[in-house]
């Protein structure tokens, strides 16, 4: 398949959207959880989570435009400054897939798709219970992307915890044994297998490749 720009732009819109968001490959599924100022608690799955740095340690999602439908997640973090990043096993990759839904705001996707709130650390937002891997943030900056709307948001990393058995000696998170869940495009979804793992690339160390 060979697609210009302007093919892309004439494919039907769900096609498009099918090729435009598999053509990265495999992306971290993740559910961020927020409540509002009124205690309504939210759960939304996310495939757009980057790393922006460890020093300090921020990490960075989009949203997309706010005038295309209501985004519950956006409001409340905007207004509480507090979300967390769930990792999401394999187990319950259905219950997560759902929470994409069109829910009211009064209606609670932690109730309607199975999940466990819970707070910790005396964090103000909520966490996933079943997640063996949980992350909680403080806003720090939303950066609008005028091309198309959406908006990053940036977060720094309050409180972090992960299953101990993932957790290697030198900091190395090993997310087969978190039996974790990517997704490739909308709603494919791939277990994770570590294939390989290399030492820090330095060029006098170069392998002879064949």
């Amino acid at each position: 398949m060979h697609l210009t720009n302007k093919q892309i732009q004439q494919t039907t819109r769900i096609k498009r959207l099918n090729i435009i968001n598999s053509i990265t490959g495999v992306k971290p599924a993740n559910l961020i959880g927020s409540i509002s100022e009124d205690g309504h608690s939210n759960l939304a799955i996310f495939s757009s989570i980057v790393h922006l740095g460890s020093n300090p340690a921020l990490l960075g999602f989009i949203l997309r435009p706010q005038h295309e439908v209501r985004r519950d997640t956006y409001d409340n973090i905007m207004k509480t400054k507090f979300y967390t990043i769930n990792h999401i096993p394999s187990d319950y990759v259905e219950n997560a897939h759902y929470t994409s839904a069109k829910f009211d705001r009064e209606d609670s996707e932690f109730e309607r798709c199975k999940f466990t709130e819970e707070y910790l650390f005396d964090f103000d937002a909520p966490f996933v219970k079943e997640s063996r891997a949980k992350i909680g943030l403080k806003l720090e900056e939303m950066l609008p992307i005028e091309l198309n709307k959406c908006v990053m948001v940036i977060g720094s990393i309050q409180h972090l915890w992960v299953d101990d058995v993932a957790v290697e000696d030198d900091g190395q998170i090993n997310l087969e044994l978190l039996d974790d869940v990517g997704i490739g495009g909308l709603n494919s979804y791939y277990q994770l297998k570590r294939i390989a793992q290399f030492p820090y690339a330095r060029i006098n160390e170069l392998p002879d490749f064949e």
